[in-house]
Formats: C-alpha cells, sequence, structure tokens
C-alpha cells in the first residue's frame, strides 16, 4: 500500500492523495487576473493526478504583486476568473488551494525572462514597501511600512482569504516565506524596526501571528502556512526560531506547515541536493506536532514515498517535476503500484504495457 498515494484528511477536508502542487509563479495576468494561462497550467495538474492543486502567490494588494505580471485576489473580477478555474480543478475530483502573499520588498520586479530588478514606475511598476528600508540585494530600497499600516494587513489578509473561500477555494495558504513581506519581518536579517513588530522574537512575529488570527476568524477551510525554515545565514532566521514560531501558528489555527527555505538573502551558501529541505519539514513535524509538508528537489516517486511513509512530511509539493511531467502523479502511481483514478478520457492510456 502507497503511503503516497492514501488519502490525507486536513480540518475535514480529505485529499486523495499526498503529491501536492507547489505554488509555482506564472508571471501571466493583466492586473491580476487570471486567464487561459491559469487555466491550462493548473487543470493540467488537475487532470494529472494531484492531490492538491495550489495556485502561485496570490497577492492581497496590488503593490503585493512579485512583478506586475502576477495574479491577485483583491477584487471581484480577480476572483471571478479564479471561480473558473476553481471549478475545473473540482469537476477532476481534486482540491484547489490559494497561496496568499505580499511580496514586501521583493515587489515590482521583473519577469525572471525579461531580465532582473525592479520596475520603475514609467514601465508598470511601483514603490515597494517592507519592515524596514533596506533594499533586497540590487532592489530599489523599500519604504518602510508604519505601524498602523502594519496592523491594518491582517485584515486585508482576511478580506483576501474570504474572497477566495467564496471563489470555490478549499485550501488556503500564508506566504510567510522566501523573503517576502512577512518573512522580511520574521528575519533579523530584514526588520530593524523599534515599533511592536520589531526588536525581539516577540516583536518579530506579531504580524505572522497577527495574520493567522484574523485569516482563521473569517474562514474554516485548512489553512497552511509556508516558512523558510532557515534563512541559511548567520545572525538570521533559523530551525529553532521556525519550530518556535510553528507551534503559535498551531495555536491560532495553522493545520500544516509547507516547509521551505531561504529567499531573504540574494547570495546564501545552501547544500542544494535532492530533498536537501526535508530535514526541516521532519523536524517541524516532530517538534511543533504540526503536520507538515516537504519541497525541493523531490522528483523520484520512490523518493517521494519515502518521505511520506517514513513519516518526515505527511505530504511532498513538487514543482519543477510537474513543469516537465504535469501527470507526474499517475506516472508515481503506476511505478509504485497503487491504483488511482484516471481521467475518463484518458484512461484508455492507464495500461503502462
Amino acid at each position: 500500500m502507497s503511503r503516497l498515494f492514501s488519502p490525507i484528511t486536513v480540518r475535514g477536508l480529505t485529499l486523495p492523495n499526498r503529491a501536492w502542487v507547489s505554488p509555482m509563479c506564472q508571471y501571466s495576468a493583466t492586473d491580476g487576473v487570471p486567464g487561459d494561462w491559469h487555466l491550462v497550467h493548473l487543470g493540467q495538474f488537475a487532470t494529472g493526478g494531484a492531490g492538491l492543486v495550489m495556485t502561485e502567490a496570490t497577492a492581497v494588494v496590488p503593490e503585493g504583486r512579485i512583478s506586475p505580471q502576477d495574479t491577485g485576489i483583491w477584487t471581484g473580477t480577480q476572483a471571478e476568473a479564479w471561480r473558473r478555474i476553481a471549478g475545473f480543478v473540482h469537476a477532476q475530483g481534486t482540491a484547489i488551494g490559494m497561496q496568499l502573499a505580499h511580496a514586501g520588498r521583493k515587489a515590482s520586479t521583473r519577469r525572471p525572462w525579461e531580465g532582473t530588478g525592479s520596475v520603475p514606475a514609467p514601465e508598470g511598476g511601483w514603490p515597494s514597501v517592507g519592515a524596514d528600508a533596506q533594499p533586497f540585494g540590487t532592489y530599489a530600497p523599500a519604504r518602510p511600512l508604519s505601524t498602523d499600516e502594519v496592523s491594518a494587513l491582517p485584515e486585508t489578509f482576511a478580506g483576501a482569504a474570504r474572497r477566495a473561500v467564496d471563489a470555490g477555494f478549499d485550501v488556503l495558504e500564508l506566504h510567510f516565506a522566501h523573503g517576502y513581506l512577512v518573512h522580511q519581518f520574521l528575519s533579523p536579517l530584514s526588520n530593524s524596526r523599534t515599533d511592536r513588530y520589531g526588536g525581539d522574537f516577540e516583536g518579530r512575529t506579531r504580524l505572522a501571528l497577527e495574520i493567522a488570527e484574523a485569516v482563521r476568524a473569517e474562514v474554516s477551510v485548512p489553512l497552511f502556512a509556508r516558512l523558510s525554515a532557515t534563512d541559511w545565514t548567520d545572525d538570521g532566521w533559523t530551525a529553532d526560531d521556525s519550530v518556535r514560531l510553528a507551534k503559535l501558528l498551531a495555536e491560532r489555527g495553522i493545520d500544516l506547515i509547507d516547509t521551505s527555505t531561504g529567499g531573504n538573502t540574494p547570495h546564501p551558501d545552501i547544500p542544494v541536493g535532492p530533498g536537501y529541505q526535508v530535514p526541516f519539514a521532519e523536524r517541524i513535524r516532530t517538534e511543533s506536532g504540526l503536520p507538515t509538508g516537504a519541497v525541493g528537489m523531490i522528483t523520484d516517486p520512490h523518493q517521494a514515498e519515502e518521505i511520506v511513509s517514513g513519516e518526515r512530511a505527511d505530504a511532498v509539493f513538487l514543482a519543477r517535476a510537474l513543469l516537465r511531467d504535469p501527470h507526474w502523479p499517475l506516472r508515481a502511481a503506476n511505478a509504485l503500484g497503487a491504483d488511482v483514478p484516471w481521467p475518463a478520457q484518458y484512461a484508455r492510456a492507464k495500461s503502462w504495457h
């Protein structure tokens, strides 16, 4: 019996398997509205057998987009466009989740295939905001958010969460990782504030906890948080900090930690290799008691099976492996001897002989 292809229930939602789609930015929206590209991109993973399909980082406000071409969920027009996509995914018998995000000082950047750095206002960019004024690498400096502006962010996330659930989303994930706004508050490397949102661990984690509380009060669906478990940099955010924060998030209704690393400094020394982030997911799972998802260079079905069956994580999030092969879950199920449903339109290909 494959553990990877066994169901898992999170806050009353049963997902058919534990091979899930990791959020992957597509930089292909107009005014935050997803289009046909997003329908096909996310829809192919649903037909390919993924147990949960996650959207890219979806901005809760216009200035929270990573690039001008990122998706959003701050308007009803955006929500209606997402409703079409959620409906297609549901029709394939699986669930869909939205990652709610604010890029902070890493906002208003160019799409990867159009260069690097900040986009100036004449080209559709905007001034970024952050925990403090420090820029990310060579990006434009950020405007530090006032205390009142920070205090308003939890309700902003809650409003976005409400629109997402109304549009048909089954799961929400709070993006607290990869050097984006909330991670900027968490890490002492990017938070030199002296108000109640800075200073010690309690101050630096206050925004994350307030957002979790506000969103949980607004919605009843499963709620994940993506953390960068370490900055991979001296004097930065650490695995110990992540375990401590995970425990506090659990008290506020977070159901699972999507465990990644890095993103808050331009050139950290990261020992990249197959499954290199799995130990962080395992540690958070063991020490906090929260379920975790593992992500990062998970490409082989037997590797994914070992992570889940070995109780190192409760699910795996797949990214590049799915871009190469959107039907990776169906192929993996065959390799692991699991009998899983195929779309009726593709059933004649189920036999691999």
